[in-house]
């Protein structure tokens, strides 16, 4: 009895080897394609987020504004304060070096002048972020400035989940992802060069971005994302000191743990006496045993893995469904 408990003991040590304690408020692994939900702890807690809100603050000035629009700096800059790229009332700057100043640098005057710039006003730019926030169901989030400030109020309210929802959708963003992962950058005003506050790009070969954050209110926040045998995935910790050595470990654990599994094949289903045509190898991110159902509504079919809806096709034309499969495997052998 007593060797088969020491056997046991033995078993769970080897187990714990390879998990990695998070020692923090809370955290969120999240496959950004689909954003299933990998690990996480508290992911729906709100507090302030500090500076990874200005990854809203980029996203929104990248769908709204021009890069190579030139702003002249005025009394915005001082509203803000703490990081900063030091740039000065008068001062005309475009709008490529302020995203790279903002997310590079966590250059809170940058936020300011990107907010009034692009928005009309500060506040107006608020609202806009709200709203993109709005679009993505970021449903534990509010926005009240474009720095994350939040030393005369309660700042930018969020959650880990929330965050690394606004993360992967950023990450379809070209323009984003050319910012976020440059370790530094010379700006084209002349005015020297940046260097990104993100210490993972350096110590990490997968990792392709992030942003950092800090108040003495929200602690350190940080969120990452990395990239390794096609599994893309974004990490966000509150409250997490020594959270770059945690996103390293956590990806490493989780990339061993994880990869994309081939849940259905393309091609024509019929269900419940419909056809639909499935025109791509559908994956999903996870361990090999998913659990797969179909479920129809009306002239909708939904694919779930694990009961996470990943895909919908609405019903068409049995013919031209057909016509439209023999076409993409006739483009396929010409291809191959």
């Amino acid at each position: 009895m007593k060797k088969i408990m020491f056997f046991l003991c033995f078993l769970l040590c080897i187990v714990n080897v390879h998990a990695v304690d998070f020692q923090g408020q809370s955290y969120i692994v999240m496959e950004s394609t689909q954003h299933n939900v990998l690990e996480g702890k508290n992911i729906h807690e709100v507090q302030s987020v500090a500076s990874i809100s200005k990854i809203m603050t980029a996203i929104v000035a990248i769908e709204n504004g021009q890069l190579d629009d030139e702003y002249e700096i005025g009394e915005e800059v001082n509203e803000a304060w703490g990081s900063g790229i030091y740039i000065h009332i008068g001062d005309r700057i475009n709008l490529r070096d302020l995203l790279h100043g903002l997310l590079l640098r966590s250059g809170n005057d940058a936020a300011n002048v990107i907010a009034k710039n692009v928005g009309g006003s500060i506040e107006h730019f608020v609202e806009m972020m709200n709203q993109k926030a709005q679009e993505l169901h970021m449903t534990d989030t509010h926005f009240s400035n474009p720095t994350g400030l939040d030393e005369e109020d309660d700042g930018n309210q969020s959650s880990v989940y929330d965050m690394a929802l606004l993360m992967s959708y950023c990450s379809q963003n070209p323009i984003f992802n050319d910012i976020v992962m440059k370790e530094t950058y010379k700006r084209e005003d002349g005015g020297g060069t940046w260097h990104n506050k993100n210490r993972l790009l350096e110590e990490y070969e997968y990792c392709v971005g992030g942003k950092t954050g800090y108040t003495k209110k929200a602690k350190r926040t940080l969120v990452t994302r990395a990239i390794k045998d096609d599994v893309s995935l974004v990490i966000v910790t509150f409250n997490c000191g020594n959270d770059f050595e945690f996103h390293q470990k956590k990806y490493e654990e989780c990339f061993q743990k994880y990869q994309n599994v081939l849940v259905l094949s393309k091609g024509i289903y019929q269900y419940h006496g419909h056809s639909f045509l499935i025109d791509q190898d559908l994956y999903y991110c996870g361990q090999e045993s998913q659990n797969v159902s179909l479920q129809s509504q009306g002239d909708i079919l939904k694919v779930y893995v694990n009961e996470n809806p990943i895909y919908e096709v609405n019903q068409q034309n049995a013919l031209q469904m057909i016509f439209q499969y023999a076409w993409m495997l006739f483009g396929e052998c010409m291809n191959g």
